[in-house]
């Protein structure tokens, strides 16, 4: 039997945002998910089990294979915890952009104003 390509499940962290502002520094994001993702209960088992996580300028994306079955959800989790981490989590939040993935977006913050100026 001829072995075919295993299909690769890519997930997208879009910080575009806070990224231009240079408020979020993605080295330091990619650094940190790269230390705390779990896979099977153990942090650390990245390359072992094929999982790459690579970042562009303002884009980290989590390449798994299909048959790991690799949580998404963990994902908005750990981003979570590293803005609350930075003391970023007040501004920004972690809004599901599309099926495979997020985005990093400021609080759109509307009102209340007027009762400032008084």
């Amino acid at each position: 039997m001829a072995k075919g390509k295993k299909s690769v499940v890519k997930f997208v962290i879009d910080c575009t945002a806070p990224v231009d502002d240079k408020v979020l520094d993605v080295a330091m994001f990619e650094a940190y998910l790269q230390e705390r993702i779990k896979i099977g209960g153990k942090t650390g088992a990245l390359a072992s089990n094929n999982v790459v996580i690579s970042r562009d300028r303002t884009k980290l994306t989590v390449a798994s294979p299909a048959d790991l079955k690799f949580s998404k959800r963990q994902l908005k989790y750990l981003s979570k915890r590293y803005l609350k981490k930075q003391q970023l989590r007040d501004y920004l939040r972690v809004v599901a952009a599309s099926k495979n993935s997020y985005e990093m977006r400021y609080f759109s913050i509307t009102g209340g104003d007027e009762e400032a100026e008084e």
